[in-house]
C-alpha cells in the first residue's frame, strides 16, 4: 500500500485586545408551456412522492422507501411515522471530539496601564486525523495505515470532526448507516483514495433496500462506485438525513433496475429534509441506468432540502433524471448534463414534512436532451425560481413548462454536439469545439470547475453542461 505523508496541522487564533482603553403526490404539471413548437399540457402526469420507512430491517439498517402519490394538501394524513431511532447494527461507542483548550489572556488585572498593544494567544483545535480502510484490514485493528480497518462502518465509530477516513481500492459490501458528525470548522470524508476504486456493492442475501445512509452532518463521501448490479433489493445508493453534507464525485448505477415498480420507490442519491437536513451539495458525479422505463417511483438524483446539484452526468433513469420534492426548495441546479430519462428536471414541492412552498431554485447552465420532457415545474411553487442559459433539445414531448407565467432567459434550442453521443453510455459527452453550449453559460451559479476538474472558464466565458470545453 503506498504510503502518503500528511503535515501536522497547527493553527494559531490572534485575540486583539486593547489595553486601557475602551474597546437553507400528485402534484399537478403546470399547463403553461414556453417552448414554441407545443402548448399542449399534460395534466395526467404527476411528480412521485418519496417518503421514510423508518422500521429497522433484518440486518438493522433504515430503509428509505416511496410512498403512493398523494395530492400534496394530503400530506399531513399520510406523514411517515416519527424518526425515533437508527438501526440498532449502527450503535456503537463513538469516540468524543477532543474538547478544545480554552484561551487564556496572560495580562495579568494587576498589571499597570500600557499603551495600546496586540496580545496573541493560541486556540487548540481538533487535530486532523487519518484513518483507514482496506479489504485486508481486520476491525479489531487500530485503523491506521499500516493496521487498516476492514469496514468503513468500524472507521465511522472512531471518526470525529476533522477526520479523513482512506478507503483503499477493493470491494466492500453496503447497506451499512454512518452517524459519526463532524462539524463547520472540521468535517468527516470519506474519501475513495482512488477514485471509483473503492466498491460498494450489495452483500450476499441482504435485505438492505440503502447502500449508504449517512445521519450526521458536515461529511463528505467522496469518489465511491456504488453498483448495484449484484443484487436485487437495494432500492437507494447514497441518502442523507444531515446538514451540510456532500455527495461529490461518485459513480452511483444500476439501483433499483431490478425491483418491482410499487410505491417503495428509490434513486440514486437522495437528500431529505425528514430530520432537518439543510445545504446538502450533489456534486460531480455519475449516474445512470436507475430504475427503468414506465416506472414513475424510482428517480435517478433526488433532492428534499436545500443546497445545490452541480456538474452531474445523469442519463437513462426510468422517471426523472434530476427530481426535487418534499421540502426542496433554495437549491441551485447547474451545470448538468442530462439525457434518456423522462423528466430531466423537475423543480417542485409537495407531500411537505416541515416546508410549505418550494422557492427561490435556480436552474442555470444545464443540458436535458433526448428525454421525453425537458424541465418541468410541479406542485406548490413560488415566484423567484429562475430558469437561465439552458440547452434544451429533443425532449419529445416539450423542452420546458414553467407555472404562474413564468420565464426563462438565454434558452437555447439546438443540437448540443457532444464529442461521441451514445444514449446507453460509454460515450464522450464533452461539448465539441462549435457547440452551442461553448462560452454560452452564465457564471452566476457555475462551480469552479467542471465534472473532471477542468477550470472555468477556458475560453472568457463560462459554458453549458457538466463538462468545460478545452
Amino acid at each position: 500500500m503506498k504510503r502518503t505523508a500528511y503535515p501536522s496541522l497547527l493553527l494559531l487564533t490572534l485575540t486583539l485586545a486593547a489595553c486601557g482603553g475602551g474597546s437553507g403526490d400528485d402534484a399537478t404539471l403546470g399547463t403553461e408551456t414556453m417552448q414554441a413548437t407545443t402548448s399542449v399540457a399534460d395534466n395526467s402526469d404527476t411528480a412521485p412522492a418519496v417518503t421514510l420507512d423508518l422500521a429497522a430491517e433484518s440486518t438493522s439498517e433504515a430503509g428509505f422507501e416511496a410512498e403512493p402519490e398523494a395530492a400534496p394538501e394530503s400530506a399531513a394524513a399520510d406523514a411517515p411515522a416519527p424518526d425515533s431511532m437508527i438501526a440498532a447494527a449502527d450503535n456503537g461507542t463513538t469516540v468524543e471530539t477532543d474538547a478544545a483548550v480554552p484561551a487564556t489572556d496572560p495580562a495579568s488585572a494587576d498589571a499597570p496601564a500600557e499603551p495600546t498593544r496586540m496580545l496573541a494567544t493560541t486556540t487548540a483545535i481538533t487535530p486532523l486525523k487519518h484513518l483507514y480502510v482496506a479489504t485486508t484490514g481486520n476491525d479489531s485493528n487500530p485503523g491506521t495505515q499500516a493496521a487498516p480497518f476492514k469496514t468503513i462502518l468500524r472507521a465511522s465509530k472512531v471518526a470525529t470532526a476533522n477526520t479523513t477516513v482512506h478507503v483503499a481500492p477493493g470491494t466492500y459490501a453496503g447497506g451499512f448507516t454512518t452517524t459519526s458528525k463532524g462539524s463547520a470548522s472540521g468535517r468527516i470524508r470519506y474519501v475513495s483514495d482512488v477514485k471509483w476504486g473503492a466498491k460498494i456493492v450489495p452483500a450476499a442475501g441482504t435485505t438492505a433496500r440503502v447502500a449508504w445512509s449517512e445521519r450526521g452532518s458536515y461529511v463528505d463521501i467522496d469518489g465511491f462506485d456504488v453498483d448495484g448490479r449484484s443484487g436485487q433489493v437495494w432500492r437507494n445508493g447514497l441518502v442523507t438525513f444531515g446538514s451540510y453534507n456532500v455527495i461529490k464525485n461518485n459513480h452511483v448505477h444500476h439501483i433499483a433496475d431490478k425491483v418491482p415498480c410499487d410505491n417503495m420507490g428509490g434513486s440514486a442519491i437522495n437528500t431529505t429534509h425528514y430530520n432537518y437536513g439543510v445545504k446538502d451539495d450533489v456534486i460531480g458525479n455519475v449516474v445512470h441506468h436507475i430504475g427503468y422505463t414506465g416506472c414513475k417511483f424510482i428517480q435517478g438524483i433526488y433532492i428534499g432540502t436545500s443546497g445545490s446539484v452541480k456538474n452531474n452526468l445523469v442519463y437513462q433513469i426510468g422517471k426523472n433524471a434530476i427530481q426535487s420534492w418534499h421540502d426542496a426548495t433554495n437549491i441551485i441546479i447547474a451545470n448538468n448534463t442530462i439525457f434518456k430519462s423522462d423528466y430531466g428536471i423537475v423543480v417542485g414541492g409537495g407531500d411537505f414534512y416541515h416546508n410549505t412552498i418550494h422557492d427561490n431554485t435556480h436552474v442555470s447552465n444545464n443540458i436535458v436532451f433526448d428525454n421525453v420532457r425537458g424541465i418541468e415545474e410541479v406542485g406548490t411553487v413560488g415566484n423567484k425560481n429562475t430558469y437561465t442559459n439552458n440547452l434544451l433539445f429533443r425532449n419529445s414531448y416539450r423542452n420546458i413548462g414553467l407555472k404562474g407565467g413564468k420565464t426563462h432567459t438565454g434558452t437555447i434550442v439546438a443540437d448540443p454536439q457532444l464529442v461521441n453521443y451514445q444514449p446507453t453510455g460509454g460515450g464522450d459527452y464533452r461539448p465539441r469545439s462549435t457547440s452551442p453550449a461553448v462560452n454560452k453559460g452564465r457564471s452566476t451559479y457555475a462551480p469552479p470547475n467542471d465534472i473532471i476538474g477542468t477550470a472555468r472558464p477556458q475560453f472568457g466565458a463560462f459554458d453549458i453542461g457538466a463538462y468545460e470545453h478545452r
